[in-house]
């Protein structure tokens, strides 16, 4: 079996710079898998309906800008080999999320978050610092960050007018993916956070929704 290749500094960080273009420039991320809403018929909604469902697809839009910004940022600084892949692995698979939902965000004739560059540097940021702290935090961080990307989607299903079902799709989808990455997470060594900690995680996503709803 040939040998991985090895990656240097430089490398890795080239390799970050072309991820976080992936992720921010609009239609990049090529997805792996066709989106849920490929079968599903589209709705009649009227204008607010329209204009409420963009707007939580924005919030789970900029929700995995963060995801991958915090994955690179992780797998960056992460100290053990299966744990960068694990990162890296993870990340490959939300760019099915980020691009399920910004084609749905452009069908509901809609926009993605201009915040989203000023939200990936802060979750890289976070995501960087926990890989240097240890494995088991940055692990741990993982699953505490998609249990509450679950609870946001919990509550946006229950928002979305049944009759969408393109919208639900994709969320139902997403929903079932983020929860198999947090199990993952723990069962790879993740800490399990206390529960100060995920609330005071709760309060910053509570400023992402505000803000990204709208703008």
């Amino acid at each position: 079996m040939p040998n991985q290749r090895q990656y240097s500094p430089a490398d890795r960080l080239l390799l970050q710079a072309d991820a976080a273009l992936r992720t921010l420039l609009p239609f990049s991320g090529q997805p792996q898998r066709p989106t849920p809403a490929v079968l599903k018929n589209e709705a009649e909604l009227s204008e607010s309906e329209a204009r409420h469902v963009a707007g939580l697809m924005r919030i789970n839009h900029t929700g995995e800008v963060c995801a991958q910004a915090l994955y690179q940022g992780q797998a960056l600084t992460a100290r053990l080999p299966r744990v960068r892949e694990a990162m890296e692995r993870a990340a490959d698979e939300e760019i099915d999320h980020l691009a399920w939902c910004e084609q749905r965000i452009h069908q509901l004739g809609s926009h993605t978050s201009v915040l989203n560059p000023l939200f990936y540097g802060l979750s890289f940021g976070i995501g960087a610092s926990a890989g240097l702290i240890s494995d088991r935090i940055s692990l741990g961080f993982v699953a505490a960050t998609e249990d509450q990307v679950c609870k946001h989607l919990d509550e946006h299903l229950e928002q979305i007018p049944q009759e969408d079902e393109k919208s639900r799709a994709i969320l139902e989808q997403m929903r079932t993916d983020e929860a198999q990455h947090s199990t993952a997470a723990l069962e790879a060594g993740g800490l399990r956070f206390p529960a100060p900690v995920k609330f005071g995680m709760s309060l910053m996503a509570k400023v992402m929704t505000k803000t990204t709803y709208r703008i």
